[in-house]
């Protein structure tokens, strides 16, 4: 089954921009974690991976999913390096045969705000409008002012939104490329290291995608799943 236009555009925004990274490389990852089979509600569930490092980031993750002929998912989340004053990217789009019903996107700060270069950017360029923006969840707080969190009306909004992420990663690429790192026991990467830990243990917080992954497989293998995989701690610098 061939992905939503949407969810296939991102994906080869997102690969690119990977592939432009300083200094990007492999990251290990468990052989059944890479392509995942299983089954919810009498579908099949269907699970990709594929994670890497680069400079200035300690993990990055794509993750595409789909559901029977019905639910599609795709999560990304590009985790800096405490020692370097970069923030989270994260983007995530949810989509069925009836359209997309969430995009995120957003560059989320690991200290009280955005590193100046990216905020001056996201400032000056604040992108577009949309027709029905989302209201964050509860846990929102970890997002930037410049979150992008809407559920977009057909293709021009859907490609702009793929626009916008685009702008997101290229920022991240160039900070990648430019930001020195700190010294690993500097008071600014022991806060930023803190920071990240609070950030994953937000999206933690996110029950719905719990319970779908003990629904199709297991309690014991969702947890794995969520704490090796999606948002795992970042190990103390």
């Amino acid at each position: 089954m061939s992905l939503h236009p949407l969810m296939d555009a991102l994906a080869s925004c997102i690969r690119r921009r990977w592939h432009d990274l300083p200094d990007r490389g492999p990251l290990p990852l468990a052989e059944d974690l890479a392509e995942i089979s299983g089954s919810l509600d009498g579908e099949a569930l269907f699970i990709r991976n594929e994670l890497g490092t680069a400079r200035g980031l300690r993990k990055l993750h794509l993750e595409t999913a789909r559901l029977g002929a019905g639910l599609q998912i795709l999560h990304c989340v590009f985790f800096p390096d405490p020692r370097f004053d970069l923030p989270i990217f994260g983007a995530d789009v949810v989509a069925s045969p009836a359209g997309v019903s969430a995009a995120i996107a957003d560059l989320s700060p690991v200290a009280d705000q955005l590193p100046l270069c990216f905020a001056q950017d996201l400032a000056a360029n604040p992108g577009p409008g949309f027709r029905e923006p989302r209201e964050l969840p509860p846990w929102g707080s970890i997002f930037s002012p410049h979150v992008c969190f809407i559920r977009p009306h057909g293709p021009e909004e859907e490609q702009a939104f793929v626009e916008r992420v685009d702008q997101f990663l290229a920022l991240m690429a160039r900070g990648c490329a430019e930001t020195l790192p700190d010294a690993a026991d500097a008071p600014a990467t022991v806060g930023r290291w803190q920071s990240q830990l609070g950030y994953c243990w937000q999206q933690k917080r996110n029950d719905k995608t719990r319970r779908v992954l003990e629904k199709a497989f297991n309690p014991i293998w969702a947890e794995r799943y969520i704490e090796d995989l999606l948002f795992d701690d970042p190990p103390q610098p």
